[in-house]
């Protein structure tokens, strides 16, 4: 297997160190405009790189995609166009959906699209916790200061700063694909949002979201890059029952109605951590993804997670007002 990663900053970097742990047997190959990224990828990680697909000589398979959002969708075309099955990071606009879902199908190629959180074994467990047979409300604030994102990089030079590619928004369609697989379909929303910083950005950089769920189960998601402690917390509660999780595998705890005690739970994995990300940034997903991945294009799996899906979630996000 040959596969190409297109776009060589942290997360392009941290798929490339991840295949290589999970596949040493495959060749990887890394693309970059930048000269500085090709060379440091080329002596840390000892690819071979180049600056730009169009040079690239060889006999691809897949091509991970990991450049800034609004580049993904001309990126996306040329690599269908050449019979290479896809993954990409998240994009955070539909530009070209349904051309390049129709391209792959006429390609034969598989089109898959990151979304970490379905794979991390915290999610999963509360997934089967929030059962159909009673109502649910649950509070989750998710928050971290736009500037504290990447601290080795100005944020404007991130796409985060951007408004179509904003900070709010990426939260955004990083978590509500699997609260609602997990609440239910959305029926309606309330929103308050302004801008309480005096960061250097045209959006609103903080979101308090009423959601009603088509099941009866009511949230409330707090979504803002204004907090100066990075958090991500969540409660959620029905008649005698309760979970609450901090965004870390050791933090997700159970309540057992029998003795009135939070109870730790133990999930089946050893977390892995990388060195110079918050705690909440858990390796294990990013791996279980990358596996998934393969299994999609070498299996013939059905992803859990895709364009037409993520689709409604990026239309849900423009009525936010994100």
């Amino acid at each position: 297997m040959k596969i190409v990663v297109i776009g060589l900053g942290s997360m392009g970097k941290r798929r490339i160190r991840l295949l290589q742990e999970l596949y040493p047997d495959y060749v990887i190959l890394g693309v970059d405009g930048r000269t500085d990224r090709r060379e440091e990828v080329e002596e840390r990680l000892h690819i071979a790189c180049y600056d730009d697909i169009s040079n690239l000589n060889e006999s691809v398979d897949c091509a991970f995609i990991c450049t800034s959002p609004l580049s993904h969708a001309s990126i996306i075309t040329k690599c269908l166009s050449k019979g290479w099955h896809v993954f990409t990071e998240l994009n955070l606009v539909d530009d070209a959906y349904e051309s390049n879902m129709k391209l792959a199908m006429e390609k034969g190629c598989k089109l898959f699209l990151s979304s970490t959180f379905f794979y991390r074994e915290e999610i999963k467990y509360i997934r089967t916790k929030i059962t159909q047979d009673v109502k649910w409300n649950y509070i989750y604030h998710i928050g971290q200061y736009l500037p504290d994102w990447h601290p080795w990089e100005n944020y404007k030079d991130f796409f985060i700063g951007e408004q179509r590619t904003n900070g709010c928004r990426e939260i955004m369609a990083i978590e509500l694909p699997w609260l609602i697989e997990t609440f239910g379909e959305v029926r309606k929303t309330h929103v308050v949002s302004d801008k309480m910083t005096d960061l250097n950005i045209g959006y609103h950089d903080n979101f308090m979201i009423q959601i009603s769920h088509e099941n009866g189960n009511k949230g409330i998601l707090v979504v803002d890059v204004v907090s100066p402690y990075a958090v991500r917390k969540l409660e959620a509660y029905a008649e005698e029952r309760y979970l609450c999780w901090d965004g870390t595998p050791e933090s997700l705890r159970v309540l057992n109605h029998s003795s009135g005690l939070l109870e730790k739970v133990s999930l089946n994995e050893e977390t892995e951590h990388r060195e110079g990300y918050k705690e909440f940034i858990v390796e294990n997903a990013y791996k279980n993804e990358i596996q998934e991945f393969f299994k999609v294009v070498l299996e013939n799996k059905s992803p859990l997670y895709g364009f037409e899906k993520d689709q409604k979630i990026l239309k849900l996000i423009d009525s936010l007002g994100a």
